[in-house]
């Protein structure tokens, strides 16, 4: 499957994010194309474990059913998915900033392999595995930019 451990999934992903534009089209959802990056960004920085968001009520009882369907497969993440709370961007951030802080954690993420992977539950999911962390954050930013066609 499709995951950020592998460097043609990272520089894909980072080619695809350079092609965004503020400009660039919304096919469904609310967010902008910088909102979307800022968001992604957030994603990042929890499977990194630079953040860690405390586990859902939803997530302790379903998201382990949940989880071998939404990342057991390459297929993409359905639209209009629910968000937490955290990962909601309401401001409108700088898209080349944005752009810039999403590829850097995309590096990081890659480079660092399973090692730099949070042991922490993912707040839906619960205990990820490193290499659910890398399918789910390449298809949570592949999912994004495909909301507004990049």
């Amino acid at each position: 499957m499709k995951n950020l451990f592998e460097p043609e999934r990272a520089r894909e992903l980072k080619q695809r994010i350079a092609q965004l534009r503020p400009e660039s089209e919304r096919q469904w959802g609310k967010m902008t194309p910088a909102q979307a990056l800022a968001h992604c960004a957030r994603a990042m920085e929890v499977a990194l474990g630079d953040t860690a968001p405390s586990r859902i009520l939803i997530g302790r009882l379903i998201g382990g059913f949940v989880k071998k369907s939404a990342i057991g497969n390459d297929d993409p993440i359905g639209r209009n998915s629910p968000t937490l709370k955290e990962f909601i961007v309401r401001d409108h951030p700088d898209i080349a900033a944005e752009r810039a802080r999403l590829s850097t954690l995309i590096d990081r993420f890659a480079a660092g392999g399973a090692k730099a992977c949070t042991t922490h539950p993912h707040s839906f999911f619960g205990p990820m595995t490193p290499d659910e962390w890398a399918i789910l954050m390449y298809k949570h930013v592949d999912h994004h930019l495909r909301q507004f066609g990049a």
